[in-house]
């Protein structure tokens, strides 16, 4: 987890009631969302690779983290714990590729474009070029969530945020046949967004999920 002062809704990946199951949460201290996004999380990999080994010590059998930009230790913490781990939502992006018919490619929302790097795409295997929008231009998402200008937040603002992102992705770029939600933060209002646009839209919630199917597969009498 980041360290970040932003209400974590029903929805948000640190609100614990949005999981189905159990989950154990590490707060790695000094990893505030400016540092981790708009700076590369630089020097801060030591400290990701000793909470998640903390967390298994507790009794984690898989580790995510809950921001989307940690794409780019994935290779490293997954040397580092014997568990599966999963960085981030981005690493859905080849697999709902898969599921879309031809001349139809997955788009993504992330909470910042300009520091969406190609860096942080390879290593969650999406190409290059994928469609982008970003939601710095936005009237509540981006500024309480990354500039921490206040510690509550309009929910629907900030959900006007998302959907105006979407609505910016699909118009630029209409070959978009789903939408993938780089941001932890972003499962509250992914339904409010695939209504909009009309495209299948998946997220953290939609990832996190099916990496538990795996590790708990229902027993069926």
């Amino acid at each position: 987890m980041l360290e970040a002062r932003f209400p974590r809704i029903p929805g948000d990946m640190g609100n614990g009631t949005t999981w189905p199951f159990p989950v154990l949460f590490k707060v790695v201290r000094g990893a505030d969302p400016e540092r981790v996004v708009l700076q590369g999380a630089r020097g801060l990999l030591p400290d990701f690779i000793a909470a998640a080994r903390d967390l298994v010590d507790l009794g984690a059998e898989a580790i995510t983290t809950n921001c989307g930009f940690l794409s780019l230790f994935q290779r490293e913490l997954a040397e580092a714990v014997n568990v599966p781990v999963a960085t981030s939502s981005l690493m859905q992006v080849p697999w709902v590729q898969a599921t879309l018919p031809p001349g139809k490619r997955v788009g993504v929302i992330t909470v910042s474009r300009s520091s969406l790097t190609p860096a942080h795409l390879d290593a969650a295997g999406v190409p290059r070029d994928v469609p982008l929008a970003g939601t710095e231009s936005g009237r509540e998402f981006f500024r309480v969530l990354i500039k921490a200008e206040k510690t509550d937040m309009d929910v629907a603002l900030a959900e006007a945020d998302i959907v105006a992102a979407g609505r910016d992705l699909v118009a630029r770029h209409p070959e978009v046949g789903a939408i993938v939600l780089e941001c932890t933060n972003m499962p509250p209002y992914a339904a409010a967004l695939a209504e909009a646009v009309g495209l299948p839209v998946y997220d953290i919630y939609s990832m996190i999920t099916w990496f538990h199917a795996g590790l708990r597969p229902r027993r069926f009498s």
